[in-house]
């Protein structure tokens, strides 16, 4: 994503982790999103010239938090931002509504509990009003996380209230590359849903390229998500419910038990 003062370069990781860099292009100052990987993180902002100057850890696991210790221990001054206490290095404690900037680019907290107990999503926007939202294992590309430390209610207002009330336009990135698998699992709830079908055909095309299917937006997240569309009469008739954190709930069930094919 570039959008003039804002830019985001994507960094994999691990098997299918998505590590990111948020470039202030006119200064360029960088915060990164829990970087795994610290010597990749570092390389990437020696060879586009960035300052590195922010850590934003979304939750404690540690697939994303799992190298913040490192990467503290090899670049001077880092802000080490999140919520848990479990998280390595943190030096800034950061809860709903907080807010901090990136040279111009505002950065505001969202509190998203459920995946785990202390996990934050980091909504950024530029002057422009361009806005891009950092989502962890909370909302994925057509899926959610797993519900391990909280419940379909949480989850319910993560996604619905909290993340949904973002404007459609707002890029969502999130922590790992599983989005044909989620989308299979969309199809499976949705059969009918031609958003589901075409986005299933681009997302196949771009990993046989060796391409991210990452961003997707908030917009089209309420096209192909079940788990954003649990008022939808066709996902309560899957979930046999027309109680939307009862559906959220029975979805999640239905998702850890689903075999991609």
């Amino acid at each position: 994503m570039s959008s003039g003062i804002m830019n985001v370069h994507i960094l994999p990781a691990l098997s299918d982790n998505y590590m990111y860099l948020i470039v202030n292009e006119t200064t360029k100052e960088t915060a990164v999103v829990d970087p795994v990987e610290p010597d990749n993180v570092i390389a990437a902002c020696k060879a586009k010239d960035l300052n590195l100057t922010r850590v934003l850890t979304t939750h404690h696991h540690w697939d994303h938090a799992g190298g913040n210790k490192q990467l503290v221990s090899k670049v001077d001054n880092l802000t080490v931002c999140g919520y848990d206490d479990r998280i390595g290095a943190c030096n800034k404690k950061v809860s709903h509504g907080d807010e901090f900037k990136i040279g111009s680019l505002l950065v505001k907290c969202l509190f998203t509990p459920c995946h785990t107990s202390g996990h934050i999503c980091y909504y950024v926007t530029s002057p422009q009003g361009d806005g891009a939202v950092f989502t962890g294992d909370t909302l994925f590309a057509a899926g959610c996380g797993k519900f391990f430390e909280g419940t379909a209610d949480q989850m319910h207002d993560a996604l619905i209230k909290t993340l949904g009330s973002l404007p459609d336009s707002t890029k969502v990135y999130c922590g790992h590359e599983y989005t044909i698998g989620n989308l299979k699992f969309a199809r499976h709830v949705e059969p009918n849903n031609e958003h589901v079908s075409k986005k299933i055909e681009w997302a196949e095309k771009m990993r046989s390229e060796n391409s991210p299917t990452i961003p997707t937006t908030i917009g089209e997240e309420k096209m192909i998500n079940p788990f954003m569309r649990v008022v939808e009469k066709d996902v309560q008739e899957f979930a046999k419910s027309t109680d939307p954190v009862e559906v959220m709930g029975r979805l999640r069930t239905e998702k850890n038990n689903f075999v991609a094919r």
